[in-house]
Formats: structure tokens, sequence, C-alpha cells
């Protein structure tokens, strides 16, 4: 068997690039055995412990507060860009970076290119559900104004993406609205019901609420990207603030320190898997090539994690398997 491509990783994307990018690099390849190419400056990689890793060079950086399509188109040579014109030359099997979104997405799109009959990609976001398989949440901020057929799309990308990475036969499929009934929510999510409603290459359950993120009741949410953003962040919100309350309160005072050993051990594992950076990252879904996009503020522990699923994704030839359903039917959009 001919040896995996490597996946190729924007060293220089994140709070904490290059040096714990470099380090989750290290470890995937070392102790995971997880082809990994470095794209970035080569001096500034130079005084790091980059291991046996392969360095693509790359002169410019796209930071964090770049407008995202217009940084990939004016820094040309940047390591965000190179990461992806690897995987369209064939070079890699796949990118991940923790930089820019909006770039990570702008350099798929524009260099990858769409899979054929796909309208706009979407970012398919794993939300862990203690006990079960996480619920995919799409779009999760790729698309702020969308229209009723892309929304088709996500539902049979998503769907796709589900069995694909999870394992999870016949996926059940939930539309974002402000109640249950067909008969609420905006324009865009009745429109939206009906078409999915007719979709027989989806097991569609109907319209899910905000409470439902965190339940075994949908596998795969659809919405707008700009709903699906605001929830997303209001749910890591949510979850941030309670975990630092349950914690403080458990060490608020001497007593309720000496009773809260056993507790604070069945919340730990409980706590580990709440944490973002134990999902590998989100994906970019409908461009042809796999494009996993973690966390700005990703650790070591999660660059390991994205290049997992990268390299996973890849291996598993993803994109195709979301191209051939999304034309399946009739949900092409304009």
């Amino acid at each position: 068997m001919a040896p995996s491509l490597p996946v190729a990783l924007d060293a220089m994307g994140g709070d904490k690039a290059p040096a714990e990018i470099v380090a989750g690099a290290v470890e995937a390849a070392e102790l995971h055995g997880i082809p990994v190419v470095l794209v970035g400056r080569p001096d500034d990689l130079a005084g790091l412990n980059t291991g046996d890793l392969e360095i693509l060079a790359a002169s410019e950086v796209i930071e964090m507060g770049d407008d995202g399509a217009r940084a990939v188109r004016t820094k040309k040579d940047s390591s965000l860009v190179r990461a992806a014109e690897a995987v369209r030359d064939g070079k890699a099997s796949a990118m991940v970076s923790a930089g820019n979104t909006g770039a990570t997405a702008a350099s798929a799109l524009l260099r990858m290119g769409r899979l054929p009959g796909v309208s706009r990609p979407a970012i398919a976001t794993p939300i862990p559900i203690p006990g079960s398989t996480p619920t995919l949440l799409l779009d999760a901020g790729a698309n702020a104004e969308c229209q009723p057929a892309w929304l088709g799309q996500f539902a049979r990308m998503g769907s796709t993406l589900a069995v694909a990475r999870y394992g999870i036969e016949r996926p059940k499929v939930g539309l974002l609205s402000i109640g249950e009934e067909p008969a609420k929510g905006t324009s865009l999510t009745k429109e939206v019901y009906g078409l999915l409603s007719a979709d027989p290459t989806i097991e569609f359950i109907g319209n899910v609420e905000g409470r439902d993120l965190l339940s075994e009741a949908v596998d795969v949410v659809i919405t707008d990207g700009f709903t699906g953003n605001v929830a997303l962040k209001t749910l890591e919100g949510s979850l941030r603030f309670m975990a630092s309350q349950v914690f403080s309160a458990l060490t608020a005072t001497d007593e309720a320190a000496a009773v809260s050993g056993p507790l604070l051990d069945v919340l730990a594992p409980l706590a580990e898997k709440l944490d973002p950076e134990t999902t590998g990252g989100a994906l970019l879904v409908g461009v042809a090539g796999v494009c996993v996009i973690g966390h700005g503020s990703s650790s070591p522990r999660a660059i390991v994690n994205a290049l997992k699923v990268a390299h996973e994704m890849a291996e598993s030839d993803v994109p195709a398997r979301i191209g051939a359903a999304v034309n399946a039917g009739s949900t092409e959009g304009s």
C-alpha cells in the first residue's frame, strides 16, 4: 500500500502559533503516525523542535484581524494559501488551521474549489454530547445569509458527514427554529422545512430548538451561518461559565473543598468530554478537499485531534461522498 499523503498544517495560524502548533504536529507524527507537513516561515520555525517534519515555505501570514477573502487574494504566499494549494496539487491529503476562520474557509474555497453541484460550502461544527455521538451544527458561520436550497444541501452534506465521521447509520436531521411546529420560524425556515420534508435521502425529524443542541434527539442541526454562529458561541460561553461556577463553588470554602474530592472525580471526565479541544475541530464541507478549522486558542492537544480528524476524513474520501450525496437529487441552488 502506498504511503498516505501528509496533512498540511498551517504552522502560523492560531493564538499560540507557531510553538504550540508545531508541538502538536510533532506529537501527532511521532506518537500517532500521522504524516504532517508544516507550512510557514522557515525562520520562525527554525528555533523549534520540528522533529523530522517537512517544512513547506511560506513567507506571509494572514493575521486573525485580516479580512479573510481579501487576505487570501493579496497574501498569495501565506501559510494558509500554500496549505490549500498543497491539497489542490495533490501534495497533501488535507489541510488544518487554527488561524483566521474566514481566511481558512476562503483559501480552501478559492484554491481547492467547490465540489460539483455544491452551491455554498458550510462549516460543520461538532457539539459534544456526553454518552453519545456529537451533534453536527451547520452552517456554523460560513454563510451569514442563505437561500433555502443551500440549507437543503447542508442537510445532505451534514448527514453524509455524520455517517462518515461517527458511523451513524441513519442520522436524524433537524432544522433549527423557534418552535417544533412547521408553521413556526422565518420565511426561510418555513420554506426549508418543505424542502427537507420532501428529501428522501435524509431522515428529517422536523424543527428543533436551541435546547436540543445538547440532546440525543438530533444528530445534525441545519441553519443559516448567522444563526448557527450565534448559537454556537452562546453555547460555548454558557458551558464555560457553568463549568467555572461549579468548580469555583466546590472550592469556595474549606468545608466545600473537604468534601469535593469525589465530586471532582466524577465531574472531571465530564469536563473533558465537553472540552472543544477533544472534538478535533470543524470541517468545511462542500469544497474539493478536506479542510479542518481549529479553535483560535488551540493547544497541542487540540492540534493532535484536528490532525487525526483530517487524516481520517481524507482516508475515508469524505469529499467524494459528500459530492455524491449533494448530487443524488434536486437540492441544487444557484
